[in-house]
């Protein structure tokens, strides 16, 4: 036997109970060896006109035998002698089929794919196999040799005539299986011996290794009745078994787009990421140059139940060359593009040792970076050319869009910004910001919103009608969110704003204002001066209502245009009155939760404003408390804001009756 060196034994130690993580992966590696291997045989037929190969001859056969607890993967390919056994066997990490590349880089062409960039996948079969065999014969020689390991001390090569012709199987003989004990899980390494495992990893994980993986498969036929058989006899059924082919080969997304219909694109999309519905958007592109890649990508015709919780993994499957590296990549997607699926295929991304996981380098970045900007291209196309479908796609996934803007403080509101869609109360339709922008009145330079939980409700809050009378528009937000991404956006820039004559602007920066903080402000000068007079005219009855809400509010004031409404809440300060709506909701913000400075508005133009200016004349306290206390308990349920104490409330409401 010889003996692996100290150091080889110690990785394969590493590489066998560390470096790898996953143990099904151990056949992926095995195939991808075996399809190296046909590929290397296929070049050497390019530049050898003596060797004659066909491509119905270029196949990997996968076979198991459950009593003898093995595993066989087979591949006609070029097979090796004992020398090439020593070199790429018997040193651990040494890989052949990255010094093939490099060597033939410029020569391989599209016919050849070399998907091994590590000497190590091989070893990943020690992960499932107490011995490894592998029997091999060069292509040209008469000597088939054969090596073997145990994966422990070392291993040993001679010559054997176990084959009759070019190639290499590798024969795994499974550990025994393990009981679990005290509540751990045990090992079972007899899962892998049947005809369904072994066809859901190679369909999982090498469905489009180029070359057919073959498996002889068990099916059923009717046998044929005697012809003296009566008309009402059963039929009988046999068993047989056939040789078929398990992966699919040609991958969707190497196929150019205009091979593929709609329905391939959609059945794929549907089978591969377990959906009932069509995608929204199918976006298929392939990128060359110093970096080379192949994408799929899906926006999905509906949300995923799990979308918004903890247990939601966000990425796309990343090949190498067909060869399934990680089913969810999150490397390439930014979390406001979460909700996208889809594939990326490259064989120019630099790998780790044990290939499940990616090594932080700038073709992974380059690739990312492409793709985000491809899929916000796409999402700005469906905006401008299919609004209804892209108003199904901003309900769906829209709030994820709104919480990047606020998670990176802004910084992405350059890029997300035109992507939003909200709801015009003017227009009663969705609305971008630019729509917004092109229909601003003459002088305006602020885009008015309003939040709440419902859009109706929010719609008849005294501040929108207010704007709406004076000819402004207001943006309904209704989603959580909304205000703190609004906030975090800090302005809007408008490269031109159409109109005619004096309406035109060229340029302009707008800022945004909710209509429910306390400096908002749309009336005449009259009405302001109408308001302030009427603010000193009734500053005792003002007092009084705001020492009889002492506590709840920072003040009580007129408004200059309130519409119909008697009284209003708004907030003064950083903190907006949806702000602490959302953050109350968070039960453990409760006892830190930050408070927005309220101030009750009133109308002195509303009859009721006279009836308290009658009590505080009269000197009726009781009563100018008892009206203050209902006016802001009702301006608040107005708000969308909960009632500090709805007893004390109904109480108040049956002494006015």
């Amino acid at each position: 036997m010889r003996k692996f060196k100290t150091e080889s034994k110690k990785l394969l130690d590493l590489m066998i109970n560390s470096i790898y993580t996953n143990r099904e992966i151990f056949l992926r590696e095995l195939i991808s060896n075996a399809s190296d291997a046909i590929d290397k045989l296929h070049f050497a037929s390019l530049t050898d006109s003596s060797i004659k190969l066909s491509p119905e001859d270029m196949a990997i056969t996968v076979s198991f035998d459950a009593d003898a607890r093995t595993i066989t993967v087979s591949d006609n390919g070029i097979g090796m002698d004992a020398d090439a056994l020593e070199k790429n066997l018997g040193t651990i990490a040494h890989s052949d089929s990255q010094e093939f590349k490099q060597t033939n880089a410029e020569a391989q062409g599209d016919d050849v794919d070399i998907i091994g960039q590590f000497g190590v996948g091989f070893y990943s079969g020690f992960m499932v196999a107490k011995q490894v065999k592998v029997i091999t014969r060069a292509y040209g020689s008469d000597e088939t040799n054969c090596w073997s390991s145990d994966g422990i001390e070392g291993y040993t090569i001679k010559a054997c005539d176990q084959r009759d012709t070019h190639g290499t199987d590798v024969i795994l003989t499974l550990k025994d299986d393990v009981e679990g004990k005290d509540g751990e899980e045990g090992d079972d390494y007899s899962r892998f011996l049947s005809e369904w495992a072994l066809r859901d990893l190679i369909t999982r994980y090498s469905n489009y290794v180029r070359h057919p993986v073959q498996m002889e498969v068990s099916k059923t036929r009717t046998i044929e009745p005697p012809e003296d058989a009566p008309e009402d006899a059963k039929p009988e059924y046999e068993s047989y078994t056939e040789l078929e082919t398990i992966n699919s080969m040609t991958p969707i997304w190497k196929k150019r787009s205009a091979d593929v219909s709609d329905e391939d694109y959609n059945e794929f999309y549907k089978s591969t990421f377990h959906d009932f519905e069509d995608p929204a958007r199918t976006v298929s592109f392939h990128a060359e140059g110093t970096l080379s890649y192949d994408a799929l990508l899906f926006v999905p015709g509906r949300a995923p139940f799990d979308l918004y919780s903890k247990d939601y993994q966000k990425g796309l499957a990343l090949y190498s060359s067909g060869v399934l590296i990680q089913e969810k990549c999150a490397d390439l997607l930014p979390d406001y593009y979460n909700f996208v699926r889809g594939v990326v295929d490259s064989a120019d991304v630099s790998l780790n040792i044990s290939r499940e996981t990616l090594q932080q380098d700038r073709q992974l970045m380059a690739i990312a970076r492409r793709v985000e900007r491809k899929i916000h291209s796409e999402l700005v196309a469906m905006r401008d050319n299919e609004r209804e479908a892209y108003e199904k796609v901003f309900e769906n996934f829209g709030r994820g869009l709104k919480y990047g803007i606020y998670s990176s403080y802004g910084v992405k509101a350059s890029e997300l910004s035109d992507l939003l869609l909200f709801w015009s109360a003017r227009e009663e339709r969705m609305v971008t910001l630019a729509e917004y922008a092109a229909a601003l009145k003459d002088g305006q330079d602020t885009i008015y919103y309003a939040c709440g939980d419902d859009r109706e409700r929010v719609s008849r809050l005294p501040q929108v009608k207010s704007a709406l009378e004076l000819g402004y528009d207001v943006l309904l937000c209704t989603q959580d969110v909304d205000e703190f991404t609004i906030q975090a956006m800090r302005g809007y820039h408008v490269d031109a704003v159409e109109g005619e004559g004096d309406d035109a602007r060229d340029e302009l920066d707008l800022t945004f204002q909710n209509v429910s903080s306390a400096d908002f402000d749309l009336a005449s000068d009259d009405e302001k001066e109408a308001a302030t007079k009427a603010a000193e005219d009734n500053k005792a009855l003002l007092d009084a209502m705001g020492k009889a809400l002492d506590g709840k509010v920072g003040s009580v004031t007129v408004a200059a245009h309130l519409s119909d409404a008697v009284a209003t809440v708004s907030a003064s300060g950083p903190i907006s009155l949806e702000m602490e709506r959302v953050l109350s909701q968070d039960p453990a913000a409760a006892d830190n939760l930050p408070k927005s400075e309220r101030v009750l508005e009133l109308n002195a133009n509303h009859p009721v404003f006279a009836k308290l200016a009658e009590a505080q004349a009269a000197g009726d306290t009781e009563r100018v408390d008892l009206y203050a206390s209902v006016l802001y308990d009702q301006a608040l349920m107005a708000s969308g804001l909960p009632v500090d104490d709805p007893i004390a409330f109904a109480n108040n409401i049956t002494k006015l009756m």
